[in-house]
């Protein structure tokens, strides 16, 4: 029975069976097989010890603000599964009941979205569609549990940390876009400071902070909540998830939802995938001044595109000669206006500001794109969540280690694509000299007994570009692809598309799929 603990003999018993069915680790050289094989088998020991567990479900703890009917527990599971009798780590995991009947129900979907542009967001406001009524989850709802966790490293489940938080949030940090090889030099010295500040502040977390460890953390958890097989949505690094989970565990999967995909491609995980950012970035950076300038009427920052990115370069160099409100500098700037190329729901809100600046009210910006020095716990949360991206994606792949390399790269895309490009290598560049070896990507593919997946994807989205989708999908046999046309926000199942929602319920509720692609028209432009 579910929360009893088992014997030793009982439990030996549930791996040995377990083993013997194990999921086959994918191909690679014999020395990386053989710690594939180890860890393969780790999971399988981890997983036959969280079936006999179960959960715990309590209220949740009122700090972490989740209503009730939401309940909170925990998993176990090894930090590194090749030692599964070793050191363990608890991931918090929360819980709503599905809505509809016992007959109606299908079991537990589990939901991870991404996070900060990469790995490192919580999944644990997910049940939080069901409390708050949200109107595209209502039909789904009826028939799953909706299940969120915090990966590993991130809030709850044993966090890291890379530098001190209050620090990690002081502004005005340094224009992302260098003048000099001095603002070169000076960049370099802090993503160099940034990666031992991981290493000595989360040293041993670090080695396995990677994508197929929080894949089989997520096999552990479906097995501890009495699963046989998993239900589960990804949005952003959560289709890389899912892209690993259906690559290792493909007869462990009943329905996958990859959404906004990030590009599964051993090329281009991580350093590439970063690049193409940058291009798609521009491009919706773009559609979005586009729209500014159509609502001239609303926002006054111009009638074409060109004359908005001049009102937006002449801010970032007031910003620069002197931070607004002695906190927003450029890079602060880009922290906040990326919101608009990301998502829809931003463009209202960003433009907002903007006219606000020009119309002579400075501390909507203020508010808007400064830190908060007294939100400890949102800074806490900030810092956690960029150090869990850079542990993942440095842990996960080899990055290049030549600075030559890194600055030709971005001095050439910076030429066309402004934007975004410094920050983003600025961000990314501790994997140059990161201090714990970097994995080889698993080869993603479908296993046998994986079942039709289904792939959403925006065709202009910034953070996921379309190409992802596409590559997935190809990998991904007997997957279906929806393109969502014309459209670049990111997390397409969260907005109203009729032609996409309707399809994701069928595809939750039935398991089918369309004969064929479909392409839907995009959703509601912004009104302001």
């Amino acid at each position: 029975m579910r929360g009893t603990r088992p014997t030793r003999r009982a439990a030996a018993l549930v791996t040995a069976t377990l083993i013997a069915g194990a999921v086959a680790a994918p191909s690679a050289s014999a020395d990386a097989r053989h710690g594939q094989d180890r860890e393969t088998r780790g999971a399988t020991i981890a997983a036959a010890r969280a079936a006999q567990a179960g959960i715990d479900w309590q209220d949740c703890p009122a700090d972490w603000g989740l209503e009730k009917p939401i309940k909170c527990g925990w998993v176990t599971v090894p930090l590194d599964y090749a030692k599964p009798y070793g050191k363990q780590i608890k991931l918090a995991v929360d819980r709503i009941g599905n809505t509809g009947t016992e007959g109606e129900r299908q079991g537990a979907l589990i939901y991870n979205p991404g996070g900060p542009g990469g790995p490192g967001g919580s999944g644990l406001r997910f049940p939080r569609r069901v409390t708050t009524k949200n109107p595209l989850w209502v039909n789904v709802s009826k028939a799953y549990d909706f299940v969120g966790f915090d990966p590993r490293g991130v809030g709850h489940s044993a966090p890291i940390s890379c530098a001190d938080p209050q620090e990690f949030v002081k502004a005005p940090k340094p224009d992302p876009v260098p003048d000099s090889e001095a603002d070169k030099r000076a960049q370099r010295k802090s993503a160099r400071e940034y990666a031992e500040g991981c290493y000595e502040r989360s040293g041993e977390m670090l080695p396995h902070m990677t994508t197929p460890n929080t894949v089989r953390d997520l096999d552990v958890i479906r097995a501890a909540l009495g699963e046989k097989k998993l239900n589960f949505l990804g949005v952003s690094y959560g289709t890389y998830i899912a892209a690993v989970y259906g690559t290792l565990y493909p007869n462990h999967v009943r329905r996958m939802i990859a959404d906004s995909v990030v590009n599964p491609s051993r090329e281009k995980i991580w350093y590439e995938a970063n690049l193409d950012q940058d291009v798609a970035f521009e491009m919706r950076w773009n559609d979005w001044q586009d729209w500014v300038a159509k609502n001239d009427a609303v926002f006054h920052l111009g009638t074409t595109r060109a004359q908005v990115q001049a009102k937006w370069l002449e801010l970032r160099a007031t910003a620069k000669k002197n931070p607004i409100g002695g906190l927003v500098g450029p890079a602060e700037l880009i922290g906040f206006f990326q919101g608009a190329p990301y998502y829809d729901s931003s463009w209202i809100p960003v433009a907002t500001v903007f006219s606000k600046y020009f119309a002579g009210d400075i501390q909507a910006l203020v508010d808007a794109a400064a830190p908060d020095l007294t939100d400890t716990a949102g800074n806490a949360a900030s810092e956690n969540g960029n150090a869990v991206y850079t542990a993942v994606e440095c842990t996960d792949a080899k990055w290049p280690t030549s600075w030559k390399k890194w600055d030709r790269d971005n001095t050439e895309l910076h030429k066309n694509y402004p934007f975004l490009t410094w920050a983003n290598a600025w961000m990314n560049l501790p994997c140059a000299t990161w201090p714990v070896k970097q994995q080889t990507p698993v080869n993603v593919k479908s296993g046998k007994g994986l079942p039709p997946v289904l792939i959403v994807q925006a065709e202009r989205d910034a953070a996921t570009p379309y190409q992802g989708g596409l590559e997935l999908h190809k990998r991904f046999k007997g997957s279906r692809l929806i393109t969502e046309k014309d459209a670049g926000s990111h997390g397409v199942t969260g907005l109203v598309n009729p032609c996409i929602n309707e399809r994701v319920d069928t595809y939750l509720l039935t398991g089918k799929v369309d004969a064929a692609d479909v392409t839907c028209a995009p959703h509601a432009t912004p009104k302001p």
